[in-house]
């Protein structure tokens, strides 16, 4: 067994027995039976990781979300700028993308969605991220908040924020001002590096040592399986890789790691990427993270040969499947990526209590 490093230790020993796991993981108080579902953890930000979620919560009850906490735009950051909290709308998002199918699911969903249209101080903040956030004052706690949200919407799985503290991102941009194409620039705040002209280099978080949330680190170290992506690569999955106690985690879990492609590059920070160039810069930001899967749509890959030599880079296979939606935009389709997850989860062998 791989030999735990301190820090994790630590990070272990600081979470309390009845928060570490959600209830169904041990329902009852008995331990999970060879065969049950599998452990899944599901990293990212924004739609991207909301795709992911909506597809993972239909082939498994066994699901926790780590969420990315650097937003500064729109209603979590001017909630994040006047309160000094982490900004919710990932978080909020990532809760609806867990929202069942059913009348209370989809109204729930619905409902904290909802955004206010005003001329006020209210204007564009959405309902759920004022809930989140009332919740966090009251309780003081930001995993006990997130964890009533989610019992009252009815989500199937759990949400975690990766940092408890709010986070800036900041880029290294070559070109950013069109007049001087060959300096290089520092671009900050998620909402800014998400839509930078010019090429990014490279990402950082400050604080540029941030604390994970335990909760988190704990759920990957128990996890079957890690999901990675998709969604905007910067600013929404290597962030992850960017707060040490949850990279420490992801490098040492025994759970096996599925890297989702996106669709499409995303205009601004990754426009112009093959999906190997995805691969490229992911390796740049953590050497040491290796990967058994990567997962993309079989038609957004114009040379297979290409991305299976960026992907033995990570040790990964390249699985390729139709994940996209069939009217032609670049959005995952949550049937057809649930189908994809469940056959790679299937393919790719079971470990641990779930073997």
């Amino acid at each position: 067994m791989t030999r735990r490093t301190p820090r994790l230790s630590r990070l272990r020993r600081a979470v309390p027995e009845g928060r570490a796991a959600r209830p169904a993981e041990t329902r009852g108080g008995r331990p999970r039976r060879r065969g049950t579902q599998p452990k899944v953890v599901a990293l990212g930000g924004g739609m991207g990781l909301s795709a992911s979620l909506a597809a993972l919560r239909r082939i498994t009850g066994d699901l926790t979300a780590v969420v990315t906490v650097a937003d500064d735009g729109g209603s979590s950051g001017r909630l994040r700028d006047e309160l000094g909290v982490l900004p919710p709308g990932d978080l909020r998002k990532a809760l609806a993308a867990l929202c069942g199918d059913d009348d209370w699911g989809q109204t729930w969903a619905r409902v904290i969605q909802h955004r206010f249209q005003s001329k006020g101080d209210l204007h564009e903040h959405a309902v759920g991220n004022l809930l989140i956030v009332a919740l966090w004052e009251q309780l003081g706690d930001h995993v006990q908040a997130l964890d009533l949200v989610g019992r009252l919407l009815g989500a199937h799985g759990r949400v975690l924020p990766m940092s408890a503290v709010p986070l800036e991102l900041q880029a290294l941009v070559k070109g950013h001002d069109p007049e001087r194409p060959d300096d290089i620039d520092t671009v900050r705040g998620q909402a800014t590096v998400a839509l930078t002209p010019g090429e990014v280099q490279s990402v950082h978080l400050v604080p540029n040592d941030p604390p994970a949330v335990p909760e988190a680190v704990t759920a990957v170290l128990d996890a079957d399986w890690v999901v990675l992506g998709p969604g905007s690569w910067f600013s929404s999955v290597i962030p992850h890789l960017l707060v040490p106690e949850l990279l420490d985690a992801l490098v040492e879990t025994k759970a096996r790691r599925v890297l989702s492609l996106n669709l499409a590059p995303q205009p601004g920070e990754t426009e112009g990427f093959s999906p190997q160039r995805h691969l490229e810069v992911l390796g740049r930001h953590a050497p040491k993270l290796a990967l058994d899967v990567v997962l993309a749509d079989e038609a957004a890959v114009p040379d297979r040969d290409l991305l299976t030599e960026a992907a033995k880079q990570f040790g990964a296979a390249v699985e390729l499947a139709p994940v996209a939606r069939p009217d032609g935009s670049p959005r995952h389709d949550p049937e057809l990526l649930a189908a994809a997850y469940d056959r790679i989860f299937r393919m790719h062998g079971r470990i641990g209590p779930w073997r």
